[in-house]
């Protein structure tokens, strides 16, 4: 389907042209005035100057062209030459049955199919999550179902960490602790156990108290660097050790993100770079990019067209170990190699914005990609506490993302469990899904790029810009539908009406305004343009319901017409809640 402003484009084209005007000039959009009018065009005053006309004179001409419009109820001139524009309420009413008729509510999947991969979630192995997780992880999710629900082949992977120097301290203090386990042995040759010589409790015990001493002890240092390049030079019980630590990890990774409702197409870490990167390094060198500076391997990336110092791109340091940088390139070889992917978008703190400049102009100038790939770094801002610092724990410490959610929970179940209208167990099902909301909403709500305040009393509150406030609208519209089936009604194969108030037309335009808003998001990596949609819709809603009384309408007929209204509101709002990564319980 057309969306509704593209119709009213082509209407006002055609009376431009009529008048012997550009169609270029007429180009409608929502109005900066709304107490004034639905819509405006200012064509009119861009013409004049090509046409040597007052923009009045010609405004006055396409108003009085337009006096008939099927789409328009009201065209009028008024100075300096805008046009203030009303749509017809029957116009409205059918395009919103042609909504409700259509698939996916008349949004079209893209006629352009790309493979999408995103890079999302970047947690260390063998350390707990914690808040600094949380954006990367809604970002990312949310950017993924938004390519989905616009028609791409899109592929999400975590992207682990497991393969630094944190590795070898694990190992280092693992051998300290059990030096009789044949992973040690270089002489051992038989099979290694299945089962992890450790838990996740232990695993995240183990690496904070090695990454301690390796600040106070140089010679254990030393030896977890030794490890570090044991193992990423294949050593072979060295291996079997990462092995287990990512079993281990994964498992526990993939709950704490179940509770975020994240998930990822692949779990792929660092280490699955490493095949890529002999034959990567040698052919930069074969085809002159890469050269040695100060002993390590470099690329050089600079542009004429910078205004700051790029420094070169690093590929392998002095002692030929490899970086974050290497690890990145190769696991671009990698995707090329597997997926072929169109574009590729890293969701990522924005501070790493320098090492993907380097990245990407390596990849590109060294051939890594085609000329027509895409590398796209969507750079986020930090999750502060009220005091403007990052969000911390009451004690000053970095808080797990376990911790925080179990925390937004118990303040959910606190509000819920306030109205003594469920059991126990419902309120609690239903704090989690709404605490979901929560979180997600106030993030998602904030533009990706800029640093935002967590507040949980704002952000769990059932009013104002929130995410509960959105679900507490839509439990509304199934409470009202659910009642209205409850009386013995069916409104199915009944039409939505032309609107008898001004709140019921400004919620019947918010909702013909819902084509093309989540495709648009998502080419701007926006979804933060999603939520504001939302928040629009719920207003609308509201303002409607208190205004309409739905359910003691005696017009049958009119009565059909606000439930398909409320119905395709609610379907919409639903759908848009789902590409953000959250739902709706039945009641509140």
């Amino acid at each position: 389907m057309k969306k509704l402003t593209d119709q009213m484009d082509e209407e006002a084209v055609s009376a431009f042209t009529a008048c012997g005007y550009d169609g270029k000039y007429a180009h409608v959009t929502a109005s900066n005035r709304p107490d004034l009018c639905e819509f405006q065009c200012n064509g009119a005053l861009a013409a004049a100057k090509q046409y040597k006309k007052p923009p009045m004179a010609i405004a006055q001409e396409i108003a009085l062209r337009l006096e008939n419009s099927s789409i328009f109820s009201a065209v009028e001139a008024v100075k300096p030459g805008f046009l203030n524009i009303r749509v017809k309420e029957s116009f409205l009413a059918d395009y919103l049955c042609q909504m409700m008729e259509a698939d996916d509510y008349g949004n079209e999947k893209t006629s352009q199919k790309q493979t999408i991969m995103i890079d999302y979630g970047g947690p260390n192995i063998a350390k707990p999550l914690h808040v600094g997780h949380l954006r990367s992880a809604i970002i990312g999710e949310s950017i993924k179902r938004m390519g989905r629900y616009s028609g791409h082949e899109v592929i999400g992977d975590v992207h682990m960490g497991d393969w630094g120097l944190q590795m070898g301290l694990i190992i280092t203090e693992l051998k300290e602790r059990k030096p009789e386990l044949p992973y040690f042995d270089e002489a051992y040759s038989g099979e290694y156990p299945k089962e992890a010589p450790f838990t996740i409790a232990e695993l995240e015990e183990i690496y904070p108290t090695a990454s301690a001493k390796s600040k106070e002890d140089e010679d254990f240092k030393e030896r977890a660097m030794q490890a570090t390049y044991e193992l990423q030079h294949g050593r072979r019980g060295y291996a079997a050790v990462l092995n287990h630590i990512l079993n281990v990890s994964v498992a526990d990774l993939k709950k704490n993100y179940e509770n975020l409702n994240v998930s990822f197409d692949l779990w792929k870490g660092e280490s699955d770079a490493q095949p890529y990167i002999p034959a990567m390094v040698q052919k930069m060198k074969d085809d002159g990019f890469a050269y040695v500076s100060d002993g390590a391997l470099v690329t050089d990336v600079k542009e004429e067209s910078d205004t700051k110092e790029i420094p070169p791109c690093m590929i392998l340091k002095s002692d030929g170990a490899s970086l974050y940088t290497t690890t990145d390139l190769a696991t671009i070889v990698e995707r090329m190699e597997k997926w072929n992917p169109d574009k590729i978008i890293y969701v990522a703190d924005k501070r790493q914005e320098l090492h993907f400049i380097q990245v990407f102009r390596c990849a590109k100038k060294t051939g890594l990609v085609t000329d027509t790939t895409q590398l796209t770094f969507l750079g986020f801002g930090t999750m502060n506490g009220k005091d403007g610092r990052p969000f911390k724990t009451r004690e000053g410490g970095v808080m797990r993302l376990s911790s925080l959610i179990e925390d937004i929970n118990e303040e959910m179940y606190r509000k819920i469990s306030e109205n003594h209208t469920m059991s126990e167990q419902e309120a609690r099902e239903t704090a989690k899904i709404v605490a979901l909301s929560a979180v997600k909403y106030g993030d998602l709500s904030n533009q990706a790029s800029k640093d935002y305040i967590f507040d949980i009393e704002r952000f769990t509150s059932f009013e104002g810009n929130t995410g509960p406030y959105l679900l507490y609208t839509i439990v509304r519209m199934k409470s009202i539908l659910k009642k209205y089936v409850q009386t013995g009604k069916d409104a199915k194969g009944c039409k939505i009406l032309p609107a008898a108030s001004e709140s019921e037309k400004a919620l019947m335009l918010e909702a013909g305004r819902f084509i093309g808003i989540i495709q648009a998001a998502f080419e701007e990596l926006s979804p933060h343009k999603v939520c504001a949609y939302l928040y629009d819709l719920a207003n609308a809603f509201n303002h409607f319901y208190h205004e309409t009384k739905i359910l003691a309408e005696e017009d049958e007929k009119r009565q059909a017409g606000y439930i398909q209204l409320l119905n395709l509101c609610r379907g919409i709002m639903e759908t848009c809640i789902d590409v953000l990564g959250f739902s709706a319980p039945e009641r509140m």
